[in-house]
């Protein structure tokens, strides 16, 4: 098992992360924030999955999972929680508010593979800021995507990261994302974001999931709009009395007598709740698609015994 060791920050704006700790301890004064703008990076990735021939099946249950880990701040905890019942072994996991070597000892810790594109230095911590996609299947791809407006008083900059991740043979492009809050922007603006995220899936014709912290509720019927199932709809709060963490499917159903949920014991790792769905394998319908029979897709064949491999945007 592999991975590419985190870089230290590069100095970004005319500061680095000892100009900018500096800045916030001045009189207590606030610290700007840096927003990473530069959509190939940075970039922090890693292998500690097992191989995928260990892996390989078919029509087995998908377990999806998202948690904001406030500033990555108690990622011992969090590791305890993500080894709870109810998330333990996910396939999908989608982190936000991340920093590089956090995501790093999560990924190792559990066996998975990751991609990370942090969106900013937060002020509030001195540290890279931003959501990762980790899963233990093959990620094939992966990029970052600038959301549009900024925040009103902060002037922050949102970004989702994407990742196309080989599941049992077939590709399911996976977003993980992190709105703005309301105090920073209005509802209409925070719908732009979300629809951002669904306009970069277009081109993607297999399954999708988009799964993080909304930091709404009503969001969730604007994607339903656009043809996404809302996997998490009636979970309940998921962060004090909101209910803003969720996770939305294209292209792939909740696998039969399963459910969706959210874990209440958290042990202080976050003000987030995590929330999870079982979904099925994007198998064969995604292969039905492309004109392979079902059959051939409960063999456990992969895309590459038919036409038409991956599209997806990204590099």
């Amino acid at each position: 098992m592999t991975a590419r060791a985190p870089s230290p920050l590069p100095a970004f704006a005319g500061f680095n992360r000892l100009a900018l700790g500096g800045a916030m301890l001045l009189g207590g004064c606030a610290a700007p924030m840096a927003n990473l703008l530069n959509e190939t990076g940075p970039r922090f990735e890693g292998q500690y999955a097992a191989p995928v021939a260990r892996l390989a099946a078919t029509d087995l249950p998908v377990r999806v999972v998202s948690f904001n880990i406030k500033f990555a701040r108690e990622i011992d905890r969090a590791i305890e929680v993500l080894g709870s019942d109810s998330l333990r072994g996910a396939d999908v996991l989608a982190l936000q508010e991340m920093d590089e070597r956090g995501v790093e000892r999560i990924a190792r810790t559990l066996g998975l593979n990751y991609s990370y594109y942090p969106a900013s230095i937060h002020p509030a911590s001195g540290k890279y800021f931003g959501p990762a996609v980790l899963s233990r299947w093959p990620i094939e791809r992966s990029w970052k995507l600038l959301l549009p407006h900024e925040g009103w008083t902060r002037g922050q900059r949102r970004t989702a990261t994407a990742a196309v991740v080989r599941v049992q043979g077939m590709p399911l492009l996976v977003y993980a994302v992190h709105l703005e809050t309301p105090v920073q922007i209005s509802d209409a603006e925070r719908r732009d974001q979300a629809l951002a995220v669904v306009a970069d899936a277009e081109a993607h014709e297999g399954p999708v999931v988009i799964a993080g912290d909304f930091n709404s509720e009503g969001i969730g019927t604007v994607l339903e709009a656009r043809g996404y199932t809302w996997q998490t709809r009636r979970v309940g709060p998921t962060v004090a009395w909101f209910s803003w963490d969720h996770i939305f499917t294209r292209g792939v159903s909740r696998f039969p007598g399963s459910s969706s949920g959210v874990v209440r014991e958290i042990r202080d790792a976050s003000d987030h709740h995590p929330v999870w769905a079982v979904l099925s394998a994007p198998v064969p319908e995604w292969l039905e698609r492309q004109g392979c029979p079902r059959a051939l897709a409960r063999a456990g064949r992969t895309t590459a015994d038919c036409p038409g491999d991956t599209p997806g945007g990204g590099s």
